[in-house]
């Protein structure tokens, strides 16, 4: 029988100067830009690559408008724009935080590889292996909610034409088992096009907001508001929640679009110059998204029909229907329904594709279950494909999914997990730099920083440094909470149930087999 140790070197091909794939880096500083290291993954994208991906992942139309239940109920317009702004100034310490680390560590393994390098030696192993876990169910999460969220959008889209049918929880079920599917096959046989298809998606997104707001300004069928109500009109009568509580509950939709930071930082691989390009791409991306959001969210707040018409849709899924009313016309609304669909099916690539990184880079250090299995690339015309890492993803969210039997607040506790994972995946690594006094290992003896950062946030980092954990613990604390009081057990927020399932897992899993065989983050060495 073939050690584990010579099953992954049969993944995992060799370089061209006899490479041994095997070979771990154990000691922080130890690895280097990937522009040093040996490649297993080919490189095919740039800056416009990543930004786009990231704006592919933002999926502005959809991540605003999928939960804008849980903004109608926690306050309503105001609600919707300026808990949307204040999430994206919040953001941008975090996302600039991550591109200063990932300026140094730029890695298929991310944060989890950032968490090795950086924490104190008798506590590295552990450390990278809580992150490693978070960040991987993240990933399954997230896409999970994605694809739950367009197979709901696909019921959203028949109501507008029946809209007297129900679907059971039984048939929502269905239909998200079948959006997995396709989108799994898609991703995997067409993986090569990805980076074209994500340039794809930033111009569907940007010519579909661009669409999205004249069409809505223009017919206005619901009536025009005053630019007091659409800027300032706060109700929150139907939370339970005190009014300030309430318009941070209502963050959600704001945290939920800038997922796609976190997400990106396992494309380090993938990336010309990645300690260059995937920074950048990564700082840039929370001002570009931010600006679109408000573009796209002025126009609804100015066109907003009755909230509490809105709140009696079908299913709890509103965004169709706000079409419907604001066009005036059936077709209308299909026609702005389709323009989010679209996205969000893009969107569902996009992030699978990230999601399958994450998992192979999780199984390749050992780390998951079957790992020899899930590091496995394909083989053929599909060489550079992790397929078994694709299918995992995909039996992941068809697990996790079934929640949704039980609980018809699924989809917003799927969003909460995936920003629990990725925000305190984050705030470890952040916390870590700060702890060593904002040096990386080999800057132990230097004074400055500057001479040897592609990207550095000089005398702001402390600043900066310290906002992204707090924001972060505090975002946490908010997206675990219910919409509304009272609660019920069909309505009931599980995220925090779900959150520390997966902990529990991971725990249990590293008494079994972690602590034997996991020895850090895979690091090639040339």
């Amino acid at each position: 029988m073939p050690t584990d140790s010579e099953k992954l070197e049969d993944t995992l091909p060799a370089s061209e100067d006899g490479f041994d794939p095997t070979s771990q880096s154990t000691e922080p500083g130890d690895a280097k830009s990937d522009q040093d290291t040996l490649q297993h993954l080919t490189r095919r994208r740039g800056f416009y690559h990543m930004l786009f991906m990231a704006l592919s992942l933002f999926a502005i139309p959809f991540a605003l408008t999928s939960p804008i239940e849980t903004s109608l109920i926690s306050g309503g317009p105001a609600t919707m724009l300026w808990s949307f702004v204040v999430v994206s100034v919040f953001t941008m310490p975090m996302a600039l935080s991550m591109a200063e680390i990932c300026s140094r560590y730029p890695t298929s393994s991310g944060t989890y590889f950032w968490t090795y390098q950086l924490a104190p030696a008798n506590y590295r192993l552990l450390l990278s292996w809580i992150v490693g876990w978070l960040v991987t169910v993240g990933y399954w999460v997230v896409a999970l909610s994605v694809t739950f969220g367009t197979s709901q959008l696909i019921l959203a889209g028949i109501n507008i034409y029946l809209p007297q049918w129900v679907a059971t929880a039984w048939q929502t079920y269905l239909i998200f088992m079948l959006v997995v599917i396709i989108t799994t096959a898609i991703a995997i046989f067409f993986d090569h096009l990805l980076p074209f298809l994500d340039s794809v998606a930033a111009t569907w997104n940007l010519l579909g907001i661009l669409i999205i707001v004249i069409c809505l300004s223009v017919k206005a069928a619901s009536g025009r508001h005053s630019a007091k109500y659409a800027l300032t009109h706060f109700d929150a009568s139907q939370s339970g929640w005190t009014p300030g509580w309430s318009f941070f509950v209502g963050f959600l939709p704001g945290a939920y679009t800038f997922l796609g930071v976190p997400t990106i930082v396992t494309m380090g691989e993938e990336i010309f110059n990645p300690s260059v390009n995937l920074p950048k791409a990564i700082a840039w991306a929370v001002p570009t998204g931010g600006l679109l959001g408000v573009i796209f969210i002025l126009p609804i707040c100015f066109t907003l029909p009755d909230i509490s018409v809105l709140l009696a849709a079908p299913e709890g899924q509103p965004e169709a229907l706000v079409f419907e009313l604001i066009m005036g016309s059936k077709a209308g609304g299909f026609g702005m329904w389709f323009i989010v669909f679209g996205l969000t099916v893009l969107c569902g690539l996009s992030v699978t594709c990230a999601t399958s990184r994450a998992t192979w880079a999780f199984a390749r250090d050992k780390a998951i279950p079957f790992h020899h299995v899930f590091a496995r690339l394909g083989q053929g015309r599909l060489s550079n494909t992790p397929i078994n890492a694709y299918l995992l993803s995909a039996f992941i969210q068809l697990a996790v999914g079934c929640i949704y039997l039980g609980s018809t607040a699924a989809f917003n506790s799927f969003v909460a997990v995936s920003i629990m994972c990725f925000g305190s995946s984050c705030a470890i690594p952040i916390l870590l730099f700060l702890c060593r006094g904002r040096k990386f290992a080999d800057e132990e003896e230097q004074v400055g920083d500057q001479a040897v950062r592609t990207f550095s946030l000089g005398l702001w980092g402390y600043l900066f440094n310290v906002l992204a954990v707090v924001w972060i613990g505090f975002e946490m604390v908010i997206v675990s909470m219910p919409v509304a009081l009272p609660v019920h057990a069909d309505d009931m927020n599980y995220a925090s149930v779900v959150f520390i399932g997966f902990i529990v897992v991971s725990a249990v899993w590293y008494i079994v087999d972690g602590r034997y065989v996991y020895k850090g983050p895979f690091v090639p060495s040339s």
